[in-house]
């Protein structure tokens, strides 16, 4: 079996043979025990509640138009919201941010969404190999559950379509996105606000 330096060798002299558009590497995610089992250990521990706590922290200073952290910034469009964590300004380790990651994954699940897809895609750029996991997810709309074709208003859009992707630069956290995309078909309806997806991913599971 492979060890994981000769893994990140392989993905690099991959990624010599990509462009800036076509992955050398597009592959789904996969964890393993090991992986797992470390996750489930990092959910009870304090330094995920307190980097939640600085999330929300964060989100209010923004609300109220006081300024926040540099590592973090967020967008507020019409119909697209969201967050990305400079997280190659935080002092956050390579494994916290990735259990992150897959966090708010859960989180969404647990909303009552489902996984589109969760892929990586490695790209060579011109001083380093850029590394793009992603979660996509969408709502599980009323439609889903019932029979017959929607009329004006019934699809329940819930916070929208929602994009997890973590980006990393030669193996390295660069930054973490979160955005929330709406729809603006009539067929859906008013979705629910940004404030309360924050609250309802940064809260506790029960």
């Amino acid at each position: 079996m492979a060890t994981f330096w000769e893994k990140i060798t392989a993905l690099f002299d991959s990624a010599e043979n990509s462009s800036p558009t076509e992955p050398a590497v597009h592959e789904l995610i996969e964890r393993d025990a090991e992986e797992l089992e470390q996750y489930d250990r990092w959910k009870r521990t304090l330094a995920r509640r307190r980097l939640f706590d600085w999330l929300n922290d964060q989100y209010a200073l923004f609300r109220s138009d006081r300024a926040t952290d540099h590592a973090i910034s967020f967008l507020d469009t019409p119909s697209s919201k969201g967050f990305v964590i400079h997280f190659n300004e935080t002092q956050y380790s390579r494994e916290e941010i990735t259990h992150f990651f897959h966090y708010l994954k859960e989180r969404m699940l647990q909303l009552n969404y489902r996984t589109q897809i969760s892929d990586r895609r490695v790209f060579s750029r011109d001083s380093w190999v850029e590394t793009q996991e992603r979660h996509y997810l969408k709502p599980r709309t009323r439609h889903q559950r019932q029979a017959g074709p929607p009329g004006r208003g019934e699809l329940d859009q819930k916070f929208g379509n929602i994009t997890v992707e973590l980006e990393l630069r030669n193996d390295e956290p660069w930054n973490l996105r979160l955005r929330a995309t709406t729809y603006q078909d009539a067929l859906y309806n008013e979705p629910e606000t940004f404030r309360a997806l924050m609250v309802a991913i940064a809260g506790t599971p029960d």
